[in-house]
């Protein structure tokens, strides 16, 4: 992907058996023809095999922290990391959502905690009902009961920006959009569209989004 190679462990996100994370790629500018430098830090909530963080950090990115409630895939995001020589730059956590960052208490702000230019996830936006229970490690990856981590990703995202920073959502209409905009709206958030694009993933045609959240008003 992305002209390079990669390493990728048993359990993680697998990127050739879905187009999705190099849409995100595309989405994000760091291929295709919206290809540009970046610059500044970069906090990746569920990084899976790292190939988006390590990007940013070959991309320009002076900091990068790249997050996963998989230890599996906190170990692959290091191995990729190690792989294309970033590794200095490129810090990976084991952390729920934010749970990990040091200094950070979520919604209610940081406290001297760690802040960000840009703070990213692609996230796992097949809607399930609240009393969904996990069978597997890598089902994180695709589904969220009851929206619960949309919720507090929109709650907490924005109290880990820099002064000027952006947060961004990469979702898809396989997930509900009617209930991320009602969640947004009761966080006072505004999903701003920034672009999106359509692709092929089995028989269907699927359509990506990247949003970026800001209060609302």
């Amino acid at each position: 992907m992305a002209d390079r190679e990669w390493d990728l462990l048993d359990g993680v996100f697998a990127p050739p058996f879905s187009p999705s994370t190099g849409v995100a790629m595309e989405l994000l500018g760091l291929t295709g023809p919206d290809r540009a430098p970046w610059r500044g830090s970069f906090l990746e909530v569920g990084c899976g095999t790292g190939i988006i963080a390590v990007s940013a950090a070959l991309a320009g990115c002076d900091r990068v922290t790249a997050l996963d409630i998989s230890e599996q895939a906190v170990r692959n995001t290091g191995m990729n990391a190690a792989r294309h020589g970033v590794a200095d730059r490129v810090k990976v956590l084991h952390s729920d959502l934010f749970d990990g960052l040091a200094g950070g208490d979520g919604a209610d702000g940081l406290a001297g905690g760690e802040r960000f230019d840009t703070v990213y996830w692609h996230s796992n936006f097949v809607l399930a009902p609240s009393a969904y229970r996990y069978e597997t490690m890598h089902e994180r990856a695709y589904v969220d009961p009851g929206y619960r981590a949309h919720r507090r990703f929109l709650a907490e995202a924005p109290s880990y920006l820099a002064e000027g920073g952006r947060v961004l959502l990469h979702f898809s209409d396989r997930g509900d959009l009617a209930s991320l905009h009602a969640i947004a709206e009761e966080c006072g958030r505004e999903l701003r569209v920034l672009r999106g694009r359509s692709d092929r993933e089995g028989g269907d045609a699927v359509e990506h989004t990247l949003f970026e959240i800001a209060s609302a008003g």
